[in-house]
């Protein structure tokens, strides 16, 4: 039987320690979240940012644009929370409607200000090492394997996914803590051989019950990324089959309940994080 790693019970430990620290800062931590027009998984999850930020003393604004907003009028907004003094994080909320461009818009954001660590500027501090903000599902998912004692050094690590939001970065931040990283893809051939390899498995490739119990190796630590909703139903699963899984994982991630509380959890750190810099 694996251990369930509990991400809703560390990410309110966390929280709990941001918001002390939150109250012996000078200046209050702002967060701005900007969400261009109606798609509903969106405004449901900038809802939750902002209870989020109100939980542990983080001001929050959120900034509602219709989906008609232009790239013009969505940058020079963009323009102004990099020049306002109360506001530390600036979030734009993806998908964007198809005529902004997501590129243009995460590079008008301050470096210093990009909480979701997508700006080019970040993306390069994380290949060094040398980096203030980490994408924020990969820094969640290094979180978890601290808390739990799961040491990264040597062990065989196996991404399964190579988008730009969680599989290059984790590649990278596992990398960084002296793992030895393989980065499986849809071009991947024998991807069950690769994975069956890990001693470390993280999947994020958006297929729901992808990772069968015969892809994985007795003992490993199964870190399951995926959210999926199931059609018809408020129920969402991951991209691991729980049930064949979790009686050969040492450690597995639940779905809901493992990584996604983390997400905003490192979002509310990235967003102190540039506040105590402000102040330095």
């Amino acid at each position: 039987m694996a251990v369930i790693i509990d991400g809703k019970q560390i990410s309110a430990e966390v929280r709990t320690a941001l918001a002390e620290e939150i109250k012996s800062m000078k200046t209050v931590p702002g967060l701005a979240v900007v969400i261009v027009g109606e798609d509903p998984a969106s405004q449901i999850y900038v809802r939750n940012k902002g209870k989020a930020c109100e939980e542990v003393g983080i001001y929050s604004e959120i900034i509602e644009l219709p989906a008609e907003t232009s790239q013009d009028e969505l940058l020079s907004i963009i323009n102004r929370l990099n020049n306002d003094p109360k506001i530390h994080g600036i979030l734009v909320q993806s998908p964007l409607p198809k005529h902004i461009s997501e590129k243009a818009v995460t590079e008008y954001i301050s470096p210093d200000k990009d909480v979701d660590a997508f700006n080019m500027v970040n993306v390069g501090r994380i290949m060094f090492g040398d980096y203030d903000f980490l994408p924020c599902t990969p820094a969640g998912v290094m979180v978890l394997l601290e808390k739990y004692g799961i040491d990264v050094t040597g062990k065989e690590c196996v991404v399964v996914g190579r988008s730009n939001i969680v599989g290059k970065p984790m590649a990278m931040l596992l990398l960084h803590a002296h793992g030895t990283v393989t980065v499986c893809h849809s071009r991947t051939k024998n991807l069950g051989e690769v994975t069956k390899r890990a001693d470390i498995l993280v999947v994020a490739i958006g297929k729901a019950n992808f990772i069968t119990g015969d892809m994985v190796k007795d003992g490993a630590v199964v870190i399951d990324v995926g959210m999926n909703r199931v059609p018809d139903s408020k129920k969402v699963i991951g991209d691991v089959d729980f049930a064949s899984v979790e009686p050969k994982a040492s450690y597995i991630t639940p779905v809901p309940g493992g990584v996604g509380p983390m997400t905003i959890t490192m979002l509310l750190k990235n967003t102190v994080k540039s506040a105590q810099k402000d102040l330095t």
